[in-house]
């Protein structure tokens, strides 16, 4: 089902689109049973719409409506110069979002759309500078949850081309992987006519891996579920290094970070929150917030402990970072920028102390 967070601050009207007043028969009624067609009317409308996809959940807004689209950005509290991410229903849509597509992106679509990966390739004339932020690119996916794609779609079939969407979480906070939290984040800065879509919690917990494609061969800028290896044997091309200065979604050396002070690898105190690998006990006295079986796990759970921790006024919060490649890079990468106000710890030699 939808909520429409009660909340009178006055809405942007786009004097192209039309706008309904809170009630208005034309924007739907999510209590009549289509959620999913109401929030679609709701985008086309001009409002705000908050998701789940299989990362996290999105604050979407139509990509061809600027003012939408700076709804979002106040929100949030987001940087103008902060690009959104793009989502669409399916690949042939990246034609008229993008130009100058390699053969090794239409590959990398092939193989991991829909999915948790975004490709950044030189903008179409279709997308704008508040989308992008004001750089030559743009950032696409097509997210996998069904919720996302029945919104799209919907969307798509009013004439919409894109639902631009960050995280639906204040900016640098930690990414709202449940329609909940998302009103605990947000419900006081949406209006009536936004709406936040419920549906299933996302699957895999972090954001989408951004794959720079504007160069001869990939170049990961943000990792993700979506490996180094699998990208790699995806193209058939080894991955390029990254020297772009292309800015994308949460590259910024703090992000992802609750209130509670984020403390890596070091032996917890009593009081403190601990996340660790199942494998790892809880030493007394400290809350374990999270003992995931698998790297897997620990990525869909951490954001969820790490919104737990601030939810009981902890101060601190100890992580030990999983090792290895693959999925564990992506999870050393959020709980390194979540932690970024404390120098981080030596790892198991910290522990032991």
């Amino acid at each position: 089902m939808t909520s429409d967070p009660e909340h009178s601050n006055p809405g942007h009207s786009d004097p192209a689109r039309f706008d309904p007043a809170p009630g208005d028969p034309a924007l739907g009624d999510p209590a009549l049973g289509d959620p999913v067609g109401d929030a679609a009317r709701a985008l086309a409308a001009g409002h705000l719409v908050a998701f789940p996809t299989e990362t996290v959940f999105g604050l979407g807004a139509d990509a061809a409506n600027p003012a939408a689209v700076a709804r979002i950005f106040a929100a949030k509290g987001r940087p103008a110069d902060h690009p959104l991410i793009v989502h669409v229903s399916d690949a042939s849509l990246l034609d008229v979002l993008a130009t100058e597509v390699p053969p090794y992106a239409h590959a990398l679509a092939a193989a991991f759309w829909p999915g948790p990966m975004t490709l950044i390739l030189p903008r179409s004339a279709a997308v704008s500078d508040a989308v992008t932020g004001g750089q030559p690119t743009v950032g696409v996916r097509v997210p996998s949850h069904p919720t996302a794609l029945g919104l799209l779609q919907r969307f798509e079939q009013l004439g919409g081309r894109g639902v631009a969407a960050p995280s639906a979480n204040r900016f640098g906070r930690v990414s709202p992987t449940t329609a909940d939290a998302v009103r605990a984040e947000l419900g006081d800065v949406l209006l009536p006519t936004d709406r936040i879509l419920d549906g299933e919690r996302s699957q895999v917990g972090i954001e989408s891996t951004i794959i720079d494609c504007t160069g001869p061969a990939p170049v990961v800028l943000r990792p993700g579920s979506i490996t180094d290896e699998q990208i790699t044997a995806a193209t058939g091309l080894a991955l390029g290094e990254r020297r772009s200065t292309i800015r994308v979604s949460g590259s910024l050396p703090s992000h992802y970070a609750p209130v509670a002070t984020v403390i890596l690898d070091e032996r917890p105190r009593p009081g403190d929150g601990f996340i660790a690998l199942h494998e790892h006990g809880t030493p007394e006295g400290v809350v374990r917030l999270a003992a995931p079986r698998t790297v897997d796990a620990y990525a869909h759970e951490l954001y969820a402990a790490l919104r737990a921790a601030d939810e009981a006024g902890l101060r601190r919060v100890v992580a030990w970072q999983p090792s290895g490649g693959g999925v564990a890079v992506a999870v050393r990468d959020r709980l390194g920028r979540a932690a970024h106000r404390e120098a981080p710890a030596t790892g198991a030699a910290q522990r032991d102390r």
